[in-house]
């Protein structure tokens, strides 16, 4: 087990402090796992309607950090994945209630039910009204188990901000509790795991998960799903998903919000992605998504995965959701366009391009060029775990979107090596993101300037490398010895231009430079590198070639073979 804690024992308390400590406007209450509000009048009888979630801890931003005015009046937080006590429910009742009461919204496991609902008799005895709302809006059990006895999930959120506006607007105890009671009523669920979490006490996962499945169906505690699967796209994860929801929801308003809540590892990029796809789903049903939201809000520790939420709105509803609140983390705007937004950029052609439709296309040049992008989706696999070794890993999808772009580009490109040159790295600029990109594209445009307007001798391409490689050590600080792609095309314009100049064919000249490209490539092994992400590895990096000097070789390697085969 890796995780930054001190003993497992004290995670949920040194948790609260934390919070605290990093945000005024909540407070501790003393003695307790209690987080309340601390700007709530000192005198019961000026409290509005208090408004108290809680539970298990480990699903964080739940319930703490949603503690503040226009949600939260207190959060009581239990051990890892564990209710807490009828105590702290009641000790967070009469620190934040007055005479006005209590609104206590509780997801509905058994531990939270008896602990929370006990808490609320106490406190009605007490004289503070306390009222009780269950959130079960799992609908993965709906086929087995009777709707009160589902799960309570993410859905719990929409039911804290509905019930905190209320509150907060003045509502009295009755009004707060319909409000919430028919929002968790309409609130659907269904959740997804990629893999387990590790609670700190017990230190290994709840359950396994081989590479290629996934559960369906699972609650917010470790635990497993209702079923297994295969895993499958994310589109074909969110259709599943909505298949079940909308078999349960009731869409007769066509005015929906939609919660896109990631379970603790889940990178927003994969939120995005599932979001996309939920939203054209919903469209497709004639629904009209007008609020979402998206992110952490509801976890399972560090767990991989997602769930959906769906919620039926109405003007009341909306103008409650969008409602100011002093919580932190609550989106400051969830609204949503009727259609994607996009912008159309057009622009002069190049020169490139204009000159580009002149003459008939060089099939020789064309065929290189194709055996060149072949070559590098040849070893995109190749090339991405060389630099996952030593730098993030992209070099070989870069790569193989660059020799996609290639392969698009139009026969009229290839009516001279100027112009093909010059389309190339126009495309190249917009096919490859991060470095590789820039670097290729300002050289190939480097090279097209250096060669004339028709054909190219032996002598043109000789400069014509020269001054790719000269230009990629200008913009990126690069020269020999730094462990970068110069290293192999260096030596390999170095070892062209000699055999050039000893009077040999360009054939024999590629030949000679393939073989420098390569030993330099194979040299970066040994090489510290002094640029790139594999700069910050030291000496760690050494053993691996890096991948850019290797791409190099591999493309030139490729263009000497296509030419050697078709000029036969």
């Amino acid at each position: 087990m890796k995780k930054l804690i001190n003993d497992p024992r004290d995670v949920v308390h040194e948790l609260l402090e934390g919070l605290a400590d990093t945000n005024p406007t909540i407070a501790l209450l003393e003695g307790e796992n209690v987080v309340v509000r601390s700007d709530l009048p000192d005198s019961p009888d000026a409290r509005p309607v208090a408004v108290i979630s809680g539970g298990g801890s480990g699903h964080e931003p739940a319930h703490a950090g949603f503690v503040g005015a226009g949600m939260l009046s207190a959060a009581v937080a239990g051990d890892v994945f564990t209710s807490p006590s009828v105590d702290a429910v009641h000790a967070a009742i009469r620190a934040t209630a007055g005479p006005r009461g209590a609104l206590l919204v509780v997801k509905n496991y058994t531990g939270d039910r008896l602990n929370f609902t006990l808490a609320a008799e106490l406190a009605s005895a007490e004289g503070i009204p306390t009222e009780v709302v269950m959130v079960a809006d799992d609908v993965a059990l709906r086929e087995t188990l009777p709707a009160d006895r589902s799960r309570g999930l993410a859905g719990t959120v929409l039911v804290h901000k509905i019930a905190g506006a209320s509150a907060a607007r003045g509502d009295s105890l009755e009004r707060v509790t319909s409000q919430a009671r028919e929002a968790a009523a309409s609130l659907v669920t269904m959740g997804i795991a990629l893999g387990s979490c590790i609670v700190p006490t017990a230190g290994q996962a709840g359950f396994s998960l081989g590479e290629r499945e996934i559960e369906f169906g699972l609650g917010i505690h470790g635990e497993k799903g209702v079923r297994k699967a295969e895993l499958m796209t994310a589109d074909a994860i969110v259709d599943e998903i909505l298949g079940t929801l909308l078999g349960h929801f009731d869409d007769s308003s066509k005015r929906v919000g939609l919660l896109v809540n990631g379970l603790g590892a889940t990178p927003p990029m994969e939120l995005a992605i599932v979001a996309r796809r939920a939203i054209a789903k919903l469209r497709e049903r004639g629904l009209r998504v007008e609020r979402l939201w998206s992110g952490n809000f509801m976890t399972a520790l560090e767990m991989a995965g997602c769930s959906l939420t769906l919620l039926p709105l109405d003007d009341t509803r909306v103008e409650q959701l969008d409602a100011a609140t002093e919580v932190r983390i609550w989106p400051r705007a969830a609204t949503v366009a009727e259609a994607r937004h996009t912008r159309s950029l057009s622009a002069a052609p190049t020169t490139a391009r204009a000159s580009a439709t002149r003459g008939e296309p060089d099939p020789l040049l064309q065929r290189a060029v194709l055996d060149v992008a072949t070559c590098l989706i040849a070893n995109e696999s190749h090339l991405t775990r060389l630099d996952a070794a030593t730098g993030d890993g992209d070099l070989g999808a870069s790569m193989t979107r660059g020799a996609q772009a290639l392969r698009d580009l139009p026969d009229a490109v290839f009516a001279s090596p100027k112009v093909c040159l010059a389309a190339a790295g126009d495309t190249l600029r917009r096919a490859i993101a991060g470095s590789s990109g820039p670097f290729y594209a300002t050289a190939l445009l480097r090279a097209a300037q250096v060669l004339p307007e028709e054909s190219a001798k032996a002598e043109d391409w000789s400069a014509a490398l020269a001054a790719a490689q000269r230009i990629i050590s200008e913009i990126g600080g690069a020269g020999p010895g730094d462990r970068t792609m110069v290293d192999a095309l260096a030596p390999a314009s170095d070892a062209f231009a000699t055999a050039i100049a000893r009077g040999e064919d360009a054939l024999s000249a590629l030949d000679q430079a393939v073989t420098a490209a390569r030993e330099g490539a194979k040299a970066t092994a040994e090489m510290l590198p002094a640029f790139g992400r594999a700069a910050y590895l030291g000496e760690r990096a050494l053993g691996t070639p890096d991948g850019g000097a290797v791409a190099v070789s591999l493309w030139l390697e490729a263009l000497h073979d296509s030419l050697t085969r078709h000029s036969s």
